[in-house]
């Protein structure tokens, strides 16, 4: 671990791996940084920071449970947000934590936007998160007879051009 850890007071420690125990890594995350950066501590240092008190708490951190992908609690999930749905849409993401994993959205029509459905993360044993996404999106797609997008299901890539996009522009339509 880095000597940061050392620089942390007592009850600052303490909040942060209540934060881990929790599986709440913003928070934790969070603590670290407001507390080290008057130090020089970026935000890169913090993570790597909060990463090695999961590593050292490790099979005592109660990890969330996954979001599910079953077409009921999808549906269900869909029908929480205002207006039309026009489109299920899966999109790459990504970041240092948690490398690349893929949001499952419904893209909605008045009022225009988009609605969280479930983060697929790759999962010890699971399949691949773009797999997960497709065959979850395809089925919630189905059930609500609206078409499916998912621009690059095998390979992540965060600016691929999204539904409303293809869908606006001239030319062949997904």
């Amino acid at each position: 671990m880095s000597g940061w850890w050392a620089y942390l007071e007592e009850r600052t420690r303490q909040d942060v791996d209540a934060n881990v125990l929790r599986d709440r890594r913003i928070a934790a995350l969070k603590d670290v940084w407001v507390a080290l950066r008057p130090l020089g501590l970026g935000l890169h240092e913090a993570e790597q920071v909060v990463h090695a008190r999961y590593e050292a708490l490790g099979d005592r951190v109660r990890y969330r449970p996954p979001d599910p992908l079953d077409v009921p609690s999808l549906a269900a999930r869909a029908a929480t947000f205002p207006g039309r749905i026009a489109a299920v849409e899966a999109l790459w993401d990504g970041d240092t934590v948690h490398d690349w994993f893929v949001l499952l959205v419904v893209v909605l029509d008045e009022p225009a936007g988009d609605g969280h459905l479930a983060t697929v993360h790759q999962r010890r044993g699971g399949p691949r998160p773009g797999t997960a996404a497709v065959e979850a999106g395809r089925a919630l797609a189905d059930f609500l007879g609206v078409p499916f997008h998912f621009a690059s299901p095998d390979v992540p890539d965060d600016e691929t051009p999204r539904w409303r996009t293809l869908r606006n522009s001239p030319g062949p339509r997904t």
